[in-house]
């Protein structure tokens, strides 16, 4: 895609050509067989999150979760090798840049589509619909949704609209307080010093699952939002239906809900299943 892509396009036509002219035919191969990385010296530049465990996480330049494990199955369905995708770092106020300047092909990197967002860069997928949820303690049996949080101390990230709309539309009036990250008020609670966290179910039970928590939080599970998290693309590519296709097959494998359980292991989570696998949207 990178470098090579559109001559690795050029080659793929034309040897399909040959061998249509040869009664060759076609298996199937490859989801789309648009963006073949086939050619010799191809890369993917992929956006992912760096700092969130169970999604998108940097160990010391081993990259695992969820998201991760998507964008390699559909890098792998376009004709990418593992060793050929190049990581990068999309942080969520980046990420049109980082698309809209060709620094990256594609970014999965708990994306959610939206029509503003679509004024800029186009989407595949969605590949997950997460929902806004509540992490507390395990034991805790008190709070069951957003209405049980008046007087709770709710911990979010400064400048997040999470913690907003919970007093906003729920009226709960719970007391925020506001970290840098996630793992930060993760920490807070595991400290007594708050009650719930507040996002998207999903990054939810990642932190859970992290070795050190363990067995420590979970997921309330009553989601209060729809989040479709789509693969973001430049504007006007041409491998949306490849894409949708390589997640297609991989949740009809199954290969999906391996990827979500593996990387929720010891968070007490379940997907909302009304929800989810999703049917990836028609492209554009």
């Amino acid at each position: 895609m990178r470098k090579t892509r559109y001559a690795a396009a050029a080659m793929a036509a034309a040897a399909a050509l040959t061998l249509a002219a040869c009664g060759g035919g076609d298996d199937g191969g490859e989801a789309g067989g648009e963006a073949s990385g086939e050619a010799g010296g191809d890369t993917v530049r992929i956006g992912i999150k760096f700092d969130q465990p169970g999604l998108g996480f940097d160990e010391g330049g081993e990259y695992t979760g969820f998201d991760v494990d998507v964008a390699k199955y559909v890098a792998a369905e376009l004709g990418f090798e593992e060793d050929a995708i190049e990581w990068v770092e999309a942080p969520s106020a980046n990420r049109e840049n980082l698309l809209s300047t060709g620094e990256v092909d594609m970014i999965f990197a708990t994306y959610s589509i939206t029509d503003e967002r679509k004024e800029t860069v186009d989407f595949a997928g969605p590949y997950f619909v997460a929902g806004q949820d509540l992490l507390v303690r395990a034991d805790d049996e008190e709070i069951t949704g957003p209405e049980s949080l008046t007087d709770k101390n709710l911990c979010s990230v400064a400048g997040s609209t999470s913690a907003a709309r919970i007093n906003e539309e729920f009226g709960a009036e719970a007391n925020l307080v506001e970290q840098p990250g996630y793992a930060e008020c993760v920490s807070l609670m595991g400290g007594g010093q708050i009650d719930a966290v507040t996002t998207d179910d999903i990054i939810l039970a990642g932190l859970a699952a992290q070795e050190a928590n363990a067995g420590q939080f979970k997921v309330v599970g009553n989601p209060f939002s729809e989040e479709n998290y789509g693969v973001g693309l430049p504007k006007g590519s041409e491998d949306c239906e490849a894409i949708n296709e390589a997640i297609t097959k991989m949740i009809e494998e199954g290969a999906w809900e391996e990827a979500i359980t593996a990387n929720t292991e010891g968070a007490d989570y379940t997907f909302n299943a009304e929800l989810n696998p999703p049917t990836p949207d028609e492209c554009a």
